[in-house]
């Protein structure tokens, strides 16, 4: 006789707030609503704003957000940019990227956790909106992460910023890229990078995610389903894209060695959380310092609703401080 286990009341909104509204589920999203979806901007002011603060959570008071670009060789990347109103500097760097499986989502939903970062660990969050599928399919996405850490380590003394002390951060799809972005960043000679903050990510995209128990077990499908995974990968990767290839499985890479220290953050809840432990696990053989904070009872994007999640802020403490020990002075 199994057990069935009890959620969380938190937990329970939120699967009943995402299950009530297909605007959250890929799944359910026809080509008029992705693309509404894809466009929508979460207001910075008024009562949209007070109302996505509600579920999203609030950026950290005493934190400046300031909106911003790079050029890159398509055009102008947009950035959002958190910076600690307390005098002080130069200050550590952290370059983020938003989940949403590569085709949703924008660094303003991030605001509490970039915010969090900003005023905990008194950094600089820079924030990436790279391009979204399947408009811009792989390599879009990596491309435009990759040249923000470059931007972002060139300018960083205008940021406020210490070039030799970044660090990476992404939750989910956010997640991939910043583990793909500091391989990347080792093998072609880039911006030295110190911190790794790989949120639930999505590490694997091959048919083998399919045999993992935590996607077998995701009968309930809070926040993340089966379906949705299917559908964002369908989005992103092309018929000719090799799943194993490691710009788009990091798992995969036959190279993790001289990579910066990681803390991984997965969820007991997750379709995701045995890719995101074997990609820690990963790490460590190759001798790379890795740390996992396992939420047990939290299900896929929990950060992504503070004041519902009862594992948001020790999550949130716990990136901050493994950020601080490869960061600090």
């Amino acid at each position: 006789m199994t057990t069935r286990l009890r959620l969380p009341p938190g937990v329970r909104a939120i699967d009943r707030l995402m299950k009530a509204n297909k605007i959250f589920s890929i799944e359910r999203m026809d080509q008029r609503a992705l693309e509404r979806a894809q466009t929508a901007v979460i207001p910075d002011a008024g009562l949209g704003a007070i109302l996505a603060g509600l579920i999203i959570g609030r950026a950290r008071a005493g934190v400046t957000i300031a909106t911003s670009s790079f050029p890159a060789e398509h055009g102008e990347v947009p950035l959002r940019i958190y910076t600690p109103d307390a005098p002080g500097g130069p200050r550590p760097v952290v370059v983020n990227f938003h989940g949403g499986g590569f085709a949703l989502g924008s660094s303003r939903q991030g605001d509490w956790i970039c915010s969090t970062v900003a005023a905990d660990l008194d950094a600089v969050v820079v924030s990436v909106d790279y391009r979204l599928a399947p408009t811009h399919r792989f390599p879009a996405a990596v491309e435009d992460c990759y040249d923000a850490l470059v931007w972002t380590a060139a300018h960083a003394d205008e940021l406020g910023g210490d070039p030799e002390r970044i660090g990476l951060m992404g939750d989910s799809a956010g997640g991939n890229l910043a583990a793909v972005v500091a391989i990347m960043a080792r093998d072609e000679g880039g911006p030295r990078v110190l911190h790794q903050s790989l949120i639930y990510p999505a590490t694997d995209l091959t048919e083998g995610l399919r045999e993992h128990e935590s996607y077998l077990a995701n009968t309930r499908g809070i926040v993340l389903s089966n379906a949705d995974l299917e559908i964002f990968r369908g989005f992103y990767l092309t018929e000719d894209d090799d799943p194993s290839d490691w710009r788009l499985s990091p798992l995969h890479s036959e190279d993790l060695s001289g990579l910066p220290p990681a803390v991984v953050v997965v969820a007991g809840l997750d379709p995701l959380h045995d890719a995101g432990v074997r990609y820690a696990e990963a790490l460590v053989a190759a001798g790379v310092p890795a740390r996992v904070e396992d939420f047990h009872v939290m299900p896929h994007g929990f950060l992504g609703f503070p004041y519902f999640s009862r594992g948001a802020k020790p999550a949130m403490a716990a990136i901050v401080a493994s950020q601080r020990e490869a960061l600090a002075r």
